[in-house]
């Protein structure tokens, strides 16, 4: 809580509260059965995190960047796996309502922030297009007043479970400026999905293919100009990438305090292992580890919320530097348990999977030292 204001301190405990009460309790069985816990969210959602940074007319909570972050933080300590589908159905939320017209806005926003509707996010395709997202060969061909949409794409978190699509497409010619963004809702003629996946983890959330078959969509539903849908992908992706660097932190500052208490708990060669200098260094390096990448997390979300040039640099650095950190203070904390970190009755292994993925996607990490490497040697 160092650094935060009053208020922000109070988001914080709230969602602390709700993570230890809602959330944990359930964590595993929701892993283990893979439910998708539409009812706990909209209970998160009544306390304002379905439209966290959502302007308040049309029901988002209007919050920053940072209150984002730190909300997103403390959520992730009860379930990683939930916490990261609600920062996604956040991320499209504040697509439509920063992109979106007017009638756009009041139609989507409200039921997405009460969590009455959920919304997956449409960018990776299967041929090819995920880190190369300007490649992607999903089609729209303008016909009159509306669209026609075909083409795939892959691992859609909340995918067949979820109400409201916000899809990239190609509108025009090769590249970014040929990308528009189409907003489709379930139900549509043509609209189907694939299979379950099959997971490591994220299991509280169902991944399918999203497969368009000559889906008739309204150019109403299109979201900003033709030809925008690049710039409004790679804008929406900046706030994924501190959305996901959060639940990072989150995963990690829970396995910190399993394994301190474990380490206390837990006997060898007749003495607490709290007891081993060389298990006492390695908490206090995981420590403060994670401390550095809380504060470079936030410093990003500062930049974001500011608007500032360095932002999408700050926030690849953040999401590069804060998931590779966490997934190895996650998977210290599991070492610290000895077999017992193995087993599934010990939570620290449901962390290790579930935050596994963070360092894949929203970009993944050989794409975020791409993106530094470029900011740095174009000067």
């Amino acid at each position: 809580s160092a650094g935060l204001t009053d208020e922000q301190k109070e988001f914080q405990k709230v969602a602390f509260d709700f993570a230890a009460k809602e959330m944990a309790p359930h964590m595993a069985e929701w892993d283990e059965k893979e439910v998708f816990p539409v009812e706990t969210m909209r209970k998160a959602a009544q306390l304002g995190f379905g439209g966290i940074y959502v302007k308040p007319d049309v029901g988002g909570s209007g919050l920053s960047r940072l209150d984002t972050s730190i909300i997103f933080e403390a959520l992730s300590t009860g379930c990683t796996s939930t916490t990261a589908y609600m920062s996604i159905h956040n991320m499209c939320a504040w697509m439509i309502d920063t992109f979106g017209n007017e009638e756009q806005r009041h139609r989507f926003c409200p039921s997405l922030c009460s969590m009455e509707r959920f919304a997956s996010y449409c960018l990776t395709e299967p041929a090819g297009s995920g880190s190369d997202a300007a490649s992607l060969l999903t089609s729209a061909q303008r016909k009159g007043d509306t669209y026609v949409l075909n083409g795939s794409k892959a691992f859609i978190s909340g995918g067949g479970d979820t109400d409201v699509y916000v899809v990239m497409c190609r509108t025009g010619g090769p590249g970014p400026k040929g990308i528009s963004c189409l907003v489709l809702e379930k139900g549509t003629p043509g609209l189907s999905f694939g299979k379950k996946e099959k997971k490591v983890g994220w299991n509280s959330q169902p991944t399918r293919a999203v497969i368009f078959e000559d889906c008739v969509v309204p150019v109403g539903n299109r979201l900003g100009a033709e030809g925008q849908g690049f710039s409004i992908a790679m804008k929406g992706l900046n706030g994924g990438r501190i959305n996901i660097a959060s639940c990072s932190l989150g995963a990690a500052h829970a396995s910190v305090l399993l394994a301190q208490e474990h380490l206390t708990v837990r006997k060898q060669f007749g003495e607490p292992l709290a007891n081993n200098q060389y298990l006492q260094f390695g908490l206090a390096e995981m420590a403060t580890r994670l401390l550095a990448a809380r504060l470079m997390v936030r410093n990003a979300a500062r930049a974001l919320q500011e608007g500032r040039d360095d932002a999408p640099v700050l926030c690849s650095m953040a999401k590069l530097f804060a998931t590779d950190e966490c997934f190895a203070i996650c998977n210290q904390a599991l070492q610290m348990h000895g077999g017992y970190g193995y087993l599934k009755d010990y939570a620290v292994q449901q962390f290790v999977r579930d935050i596994r993925v963070h360092q894949i996607l929203e970009g993944t990490n050989e794409v975020m030292r791409m993106i530094v490497a470029r900011n740095l040697l174009q000067g």
